[in-house]
C-alpha cells in the first residue's frame, strides 16, 4: 500500500521577504506549515545574515526551481573595512584587523573597476558547495581547509552607493554562483585593509524583486483571521518570463501534453520557450531548429493544464 502524502495540493510561487537571523530552510518549513502544503522548496538559500527576495515553490512550480536557481541575482550590501572574519561576514570570528586608509570615491571606484565584468572567484569555505558529498562549511567548522578552484562569474553591475569612514555600500547584479562575501573580501584585499559583510539584502532573484515580496507577519496574521493564503501565490510561469511564449492547439497541443515532440513547420527558432494551450500554461519546452522547421521537445510539463 502506497503512503499518502501529507498536506494539500498547493501550486504556485510565493516570494518571501526573508528576515535576518533565520535560515532559508527554516522560512520554507514555516511557510509550508502555514499553507498546509504537501510539496515545497526554495530556489537558492540566503545566509541567516541576509534578507530579501526568497522565492518559494509549491507543487508544480517546484519543476522549475532549477531554472530559477540558474537566474541572475542582485544585492545591496554593506562592507565593513579594516576587519577580516572567518566567514567573510559579521557572524564569524575576527581573524585580522588593519587601519583603514583615507579613501575617496575615486580610490574605491578604481578598485571596483577590477571586479566588473567576467571575473574568477574562489568560493568561501563557509559556502554550501560540496566536497565529496559534504558542504564546505562543515569542513570549515572542523578547522579543515579544502582547496577550491576559482570559478568564472560575471558581475553585470557593481555600483558604489556610499563611502563612510570604514564602510562601503554597494549594489551588485551578478550571475548565479557569485558569493557576495567573497567579492567583498577581495575588494577589501585590493583596498589594502580587508573587509567583511555586515548587511546583505537580495533585491532580485528569478526575475522577482522587492515589489513582489510578502512578509511572514502578514501570512501569520491572515491565518489568525482564518483567511486563505492562496491568493498570494504567483503562477509557476511567472518565473519563466525570460523565455519567449509559444501557443499550440489541436493535434500539436495533444502531442505535447502526451510528452511527445512537436514539429513546427516554417518557423526556425531555438532555446527554451513557455508553451501555452488554448486556455493555460502547459510547461517548458526546448526548441531545436531542423532546417526551416523547429522541433519542440517537452522538458517540464505541469499537471492540470487546460487544453
Amino acid at each position: 500500500m502506497s503512503r499518502r502524502r501529507k498536506g494539500r495540493d498547493v501550486n504556485g510561487i510565493l516570494v518571501i521577504d526573508k528576515p535576518q537571523g533565520v535560515t532559508s530552510n527554516g522560512i520554507l518549513q514555516q511557510v509550508k506549515r502555514l499553507y498546509g502544503a504537501a510539496k515545497a522548496g526554495h530556489t537558492g538559500a540566503l545566509d541567516p545574515l541576509a534578507t530579501g527576495v526568497l522565492p518559494l515553490c509549491f507543487g508544480e512550480a517546484t519543476k522549475f526551481s532549477q531554472t530559477m536557481l540558474d537566474s541572475d541575482k542582485a544585492y545591496i550590501t554593506t562592507a565593513r573595512l579594516g576587519v577580516r572574519t572567518e566567514t567573510g561576514d559579521s557572524e564569524g570570528a575576527v581573524v585580522e584587523e588593519k587601519t583603514v586608509p583615507s579613501l575617496t570615491e575615486a580610490d574605491v571606484e578604481a578598485v571596483l573597476e577590477n571586479f566588473r565584468g567576467d571575473i574568477q572567484q574562489v568560493p568561501s569555505m563557509y559556502s554550501a558547495l560540496k566536497h565529496q558529498g559534504k558542504p564546505l562549511y562543515e569542513y570549515a567548522r572542523e578547522g579543515i581547509e579544502i582547496e577550491r578552484p576559482a570559478r568564472p562569474v560575471t558581475i553585470y553591475e557593481l555600483k558604489l552607493l556610499a563611502v563612510r569612514d570604514n564602510e562601503l555600500d554597494l549594489a551588485v547584479t551578478c550571475t548565479k554562483g557569485t558569493y557576495i562575501r567573497s567579492l567583498v573580501e577581495d575588494i577589501g584585499q585590493e583596498l589594502g585593509c580587508g573587509a567583511h559583510v555586515v548587511a546583505l539584502r537580495r533585491t532580485l532573484a528569478a526575475g522577482y524583486t522587492l515589489d513582489n515580496v510578502q512578509n511572514i507577519e502578514t501570512l501569520e496574521a491572515m491565518r489568525e483571521r482564518d483567511e486563505s493564503l492562496d491568493g498570494l501565490l504567483l503562477p509557476p510561469e511567472s518565473a519563466l518570463t525570460m523565455f519567449p511564449e509559444h501557443r499550440l492547439s489541436g493535434p500539436a497541443l495533444v502531442s505535447i501534453l502526451n510528452g511527445q515532440p512537436v514539429r513546427i513547420s516554417g518557423q526556425p527558432f531555438e532555446g527554451f520557450v513557455r508553451v501555452y494551450g488554448n486556455h493555460s500554461f502547459v510547461g517548458l519546452a526546448e526548441a531545436q531548429p531542423e532546417g526551416e522547421d523547429t522541433v519542440l521537445v517537452p522538458r517540464r510539463l505541469v499537471k492540470n493544464n487546460g487544453r
